[in-house]
C-alpha cells in the first residue's frame, strides 16, 4: 500500500491517496494570509487508519512553510491542534 498527499490548490484542499484512490482530504478557504480549514473527511473504507491526522499534519506543515496562519473552524483540525501543540502558533 502506497500513500501520497497532494495540495489541490484549485479545489482548496489537501488530498491523501492510498494506492491512487482518494482516501480523505482537508478543505480550506484562504484570505489575507489565513487558511480557514473548514472541513475534513475520511472516506468510510479508510476510516480508523489515521488518514485524517496524516493529511491535517501535512496541511498544517505546508501552511507554515508558506508563512500563512490558520483558522481551524473544522472541529477535527481544531482538536488536532489541541493534541499537537507544536502547531498552536499557527492559529490566528
Amino acid at each position: 500500500m502506497t500513500t501520497r498527499i497532494e495540495h489541490n490548490v484549485a479545489a482548496g484542499r489537501y488530498e491523501l491517496y492510498v494506492d491512487d484512490h482518494i482516501a480523505g482530504y482537508t478543505e480550506y478557504t484562504q484570505r489575507d494570509g489565513v487558511r480557514d480549514f473548514n472541513h475534513t473527511l475520511t472516506y468510510p473504507q479508510f476510516r480508523g487508519s489515521g488518514i485524517a491526522s496524516q493529511v491535517v499534519e501535512f496541511a498544517l506543515s505546508d501552511t507554515r512553510s508558506e508563512g500563512l496562519t490558520v483558522l481551524p473552524t473544522c472541529w477535527y483540525v481544531d482538536e488536532f491542534i489541541g493534541r499537537n501543540r507544536e502547531f498552536a502558533d499557527l492559529v490566528r
